[in-house]
């Protein structure tokens, strides 16, 4: 698995791209940092913004209201200039997936199940925030930015 630890505060080349207060963008992951550059710099991305899009879910392993913050959400233009926001989150591609099961249960393997039950739950919350303010959820991985 690639490496998933520089983090720190970004500052944009374009700040006025960037939808809320470019002195407090802060990436949590290298694959974070490695994502908001892109948004920076990609003439097709027209706006985005880093955890400013909150959303209310239940927590499976509580049973209580949460609030999730979104990693990103960005408009781009596509290159028949269509205009389309989306919703990002940002995870490892084994946290993408439910958790095969085994018959023995390791702490290990209640941990993954655990994180599953809450990422799954932020999910379907963010996807049906999305469709209520038109836009899109997506899930990325380091498969999709390349490392």
């Amino acid at each position: 698995m690639a490496r998933n630890y520089i983090q720190g505060k970004f500052t944009p080349q374009n700040p006025s791209k960037y939808e809320g207060d470019v002195t407090t963008i802060f990436a949590r992951s290298s694959w974070e940092m490695k994502f908001l550059i892109w948004c920076d710099r990609d003439p097709a991305v027209l706006k985005y913004s880093s955890e400013e899009v909150v959303v209310p879910y239940i927590k499976p392993t509580d049973n209580k209201v949460h609030r999730y913050f979104v990693d990103a959400k960005i408009t781009v233009k596509d290159t028949a200039g269509n205009i389309k926001t989306y919703l990002i989150e940002i995870k490892p591609y084994s946290q993408t997936k439910p958790p095969v099961v085994k018959a023995r249960k390791t702490k290990a393997y209640i941990d993954a199940v655990m994180t599953w039950a809450v990422n799954d739950a932020k999910w379907k919350a963010a996807r049906v925030y999305a469709k209520k303010t038109g836009c899109e959820f997506k899930i990325l991985t380091e498969h999709d930015l390349k490392m």
